[in-house]
């Protein structure tokens, strides 16, 4: 069985994910840390539980989500992994750090490709890989059937959706994203979203303004 593990971090207040099994083994969603102590913060719970990360993983390339891949990748010595797509959003890191008064973060490679329809595997744990794009370029999401949960990057929020209105960003591609690929997940799989809390793919299809009519 899975667990995941949130931790916000950096002044997006962008949650970064860890997930890991009972075999020790982990994986990094999204280690957006952009200061030491986030850093810490997550190497600190990798220690504590004796965890051994073995993947390092994007659900897209903003830089509230990639600031901590040089970090991580170094550190554990982990390729990254990103669909091919989203690598334009994440090689313009440094120029928005610049823009946005924050420090300049390295820009790593991705290592391997992630591909929608293949499978990220680790420990005992499979996750499905959903193309879910429309909030950026490449977007996926990671679903995990056995554990009813879908960590969904910023592609659906408690209440709200991703943006449209940046580079690569379409709402009508965003739209039937969730449609196609989350609302066809049973309603009481839990969404762990990449800003604010959890949620449900039931309550959103009942509740959130932006997709009620399209249930």
């Amino acid at each position: 069985m899975a667990d995941v593990a949130c931790f916000p971090v950096n002044p997006f207040s962008m949650n970064a994910y860890i997930v890991y099994d009972e075999t020790k083994e982990a994986i990094l969603v999204d280690p957006g840390c952009l200061s030491p102590q986030d850093e810490q913060k997550i190497v600190f719970f990798i220690e504590e539980k004796k965890l051994k990360p073995v993947r390092l993983i994007n659900t897209h390339g903003h830089i509230d989500h990639v600031f901590g891949n040089h970090f991580f990748a170094n550190k554990y010595e982990l390729p990254l992994e990103i669909h091919e797509e989203a690598v334009e959003d994440m090689d313009m890191l440094p120029v928005i750090c610049k823009n946005y008064g924050l420090p300049e973060k390295p820009v790593i490679k991705p290592g391997i490709f992630l591909i929608p329809g293949q499978k990220i595997a680790f420990g005992n744990t499979k996750l499905d890989i959903l193309f879910t794009p429309g909030h950026a370029r490449g977007h996926v999401s990671l679903y995990s059937k056995s554990d009813g949960f879908v960590i969904a990057g910023d592609t659906i929020f408690y209440d709200s959706i991703g943006r449209t209105d940046l580079p690569g960003g379409n709402m009508e591609t965003l739209l039937h994203a969730i449609v196609s690929q989350l609302f066809s997940l049973p309603d009481e799989t839990v969404v762990y979203s990449g800003h604010g809390q959890n949620t449900t793919i039931g309550r959103e299809k009942k509740f959130n303004p932006f997709l009620k009519h399209l249930t």
